[in-house]
């Protein structure tokens, strides 16, 4: 129907219509973050820090770090009705920012450095691990103002946790600590399975059901949420299935040239079409095997791109595939296009590594690699790098307020979530560009404070006594109270009182009987002895002939075998007519 014909009629429209929401049109204000100084050594360069050839490529500045304009004057009460078509009525920012850095949200629980963060598919929940040995679980949408997880526990008791991937499907999660098993959990943090250590007496790698030594990463397959792998440092990566916790599918040996052709496994990945499997060493090597292969040997292998002796503690494809990212123990950011793996595409060096879990990103649209750097000063902050994909170049560094060690960047609500050394997790976001995640906190509103009436009823809430009804609104037997209390008090069941004591040994079958006395009891005992062989015998002929003296027609004794009163025995002896019916007297005989 026309919507003319409908205001025309008066009809507004059909169904109940749907409750606008008042949402503060200046609710992100609160989490914006502070303008920032450039960094040191840069008193030269432009507020965003870029630098060079960086500018021409990445374009303007990103409109955080410049001085924001000040605030037009307060909107009409109309306006701050939300409205889906309006992006939450934030104005004031013509262009979106580059990054979705421009507001943040910290999250504290953790009491040491966060060494592991992963989210799941939707971006609705974080879960972060840490040297504290603990796993946390948050979820955006129901959190309040606090800002706690709704889980926490330790996965692997005194363990530090090295790597937490969630499966494609989102609805279980692998963990990844210095022990030898790992632990998979379901979407809500239940334990599903613990998969099975190795033999750590056998020398082949091959003949062990798992691995003998520390994990140290782990990967799912990209379209089976039933694989994963997990490197160790028994020299070997693991494939796995879910189903099957007793033993791997197969078992990738790595040999290195070193003494003893063993080496530990630093890191280890699914190319995003599941075609290869990358592995990094301790030795500086990177590996790829092909999953269609036989694992003997690797297909593609470089052997220096890293400095012996440090640990790689990332390998990160592209979204193509033709491209890998490492973090190196080395102080260095590397790129390799596996068509040409003999040497890096670009390098990036001075960018200290404080933890070997620390990792480096794609940007979801592929232009940046993001990575956190520590301090290069005793005591100083270290921060969160934006570098061109292409060269490595800075773009854009951050201050987080502590080291950064471990970051995410979710493609689809468009957030960076970043682990730090002093165990907080910082959210960053952009009211424009980012969705849900850590909006939804401020989109809920503030928490409503307690009145007096509340504290009243929660505190000291007045008790109305009625005579004669409960607290659960039942009436009672209408007896005074007093009498009502002494008459509980003789049942035993309402005054729940307990059992007495035994007084002297053996009584009522109870504690202080003979072990023996409830057998006995139980025994089928012989009755004979109890009989009186007397009236068995003799009351038949007595009860004949004194019933001839009666002059009976017909007689019928009836023995009851019970003893009388005096001793002896008693029956019953009853007249019945010549027909045989039982009519007539009825005598009764004891014998003496």
């Amino acid at each position: 129907m026309d919507a003319d014909v409908m205001a025309a009629m008066g009809i507004s429209g059909f169904g109940k219509q749907p409750r606008k929401r008042q949402l503060d049109a200046a609710r992100f204000d609160g989490a914006k973050r502070e303008e920032e100084q450039p960094p040191r050594g840069v008193a030269n360069a432009p507020p965003s820090g870029l630098s060079g050839s960086a500018l021409e490529d990445v374009g303007p500045p990103e409109s955080r770090s410049v001085v924001p304009a000040p605030r037009p004057e307060e909107p009409p009460a109309e306006e701050s009705v939300y409205d889906p078509d309006e992006e939450y009525g934030i104005s004031g920012q013509a262009d979106p920012p580059e990054f979705p850095i421009t507001h943040e949200l910290i999250l504290k629980d953790h009491t040491k450095v966060v060494s592991a963060l992963a989210l799941d598919p939707s971006g609705a929940r974080i879960l972060s691990g840490s040297h504290d040995y603990d796993c946390k679980l948050w979820d955006f949408g129901g959190m309040d103002q606090r800002c706690k997880p709704f889980k926490s526990w330790e996965p692997a008791e005194s363990y530090h946790i090295h790597n937490l991937r969630y499966a494609p499907d989102g609805q279980s999660f692998l963990v990844i600590s210095g022990t030898t098993q790992a632990k998979l959990y379901d979407r809500d943090g239940e334990e599903k399975a613990t998969f099975i250590k190795g033999d750590p007496y056998i020398r082949d790698m091959k003949n062990t059901a798992g691995h003998v030594s520390e994990l140290t990463s782990c990967a799912w397959h990209p379209k089976d949420a039933q694989t994963f792998i997990t490197s160790s440092a028994d020299s070997t990566i693991r494939i796995w299935n879910v189903e099957n916790k007793r033993k791997q599918k197969t078992v990738i040996v790595v040999k290195s040239k070193e003494r003893g052709a063993r080496t530990k496994v630093t890191s280890c990945g699914y190319s995003p079409d599941g075609r290869y499997i990358a592995g990094a060493c301790l030795d500086g090597t990177l590996h790829l095997w092909k999953t269609n292969s036989n694992f003997v040997r690797p297909d593609i292998t470089t052997q220096d791109a890293h400095v012996k002796g440090t640990e790689t503690g990332s390998l990160t494809f592209s979204v193509d595939g033709n491209t890998i990212l490492t973090r190196g123990g080395d102080h260095t950011v590397k790129l390799w296009d596996i068509r040409s793996f003999k040497r890096p595409v670009a390098t990036r060096s001075g960018v200290t590594t404080l933890y070997p879990s620390t990792n480096a990103i794609f940007s979801p649209d592929n232009k940046y690699v993001v990575t956190g750097a520590g301090g290069s000063e005793t005591g100083g902050h270290g921060a969160l790098l934006f570098m061109n994909r292409q060269n490595l170049e800075e773009v854009k560094q951050l201050d987080v307020g502590a080291t950064p060690v471990v970051v995410q960047w979710h493609p689809k609500i468009n957030q960076i979530v970043v682990g730090l050394t002093s165990g907080a997790l910082c959210v960053l976001y952009s009211p424009q560009t980012s969705l849900n995640g850590a909006k939804l906190l401020l989109n809920k509103g503030p928490a409503k404070l307690p009145t007096i009436e509340d504290m009243s009823d929660a505190v000291a809430a007045p008790a109305i006594i009625i005579p004669g009804v409960t607290r659960d609104g039942e009436f009672t037997s209408g007896l005074p109270n007093k009498r009502k209390r002494d008459k509980d008090r003789q049942d035993p069941r309402k005054s729940r009182r307990p059992e007495l004591p035994v007084q002297g040994p053996g009584r009522g079958g109870r504690v202080g009987a003979s072990a023996t006395q409830h057998v006995v009891q139980n025994l089928v005992r012989d009755t004979t002895r109890d009989e009186d062989v007397r009236g068995v015998i003799f009351f038949p002929i007595f009860a004949s002939a004194f019933c001839g003296k009666l002059g009976y027609a017909g007689v019928m004794v009836h023995q009851t075998n019970r003893p009388s009163d005096r001793g002896g025995f008693k029956g019953d002896v009853v007249r019945s007519s010549s027909k045989g019916g039982q009519k007539g007297t009825r005598g009764r005989v004891a014998w003496r």
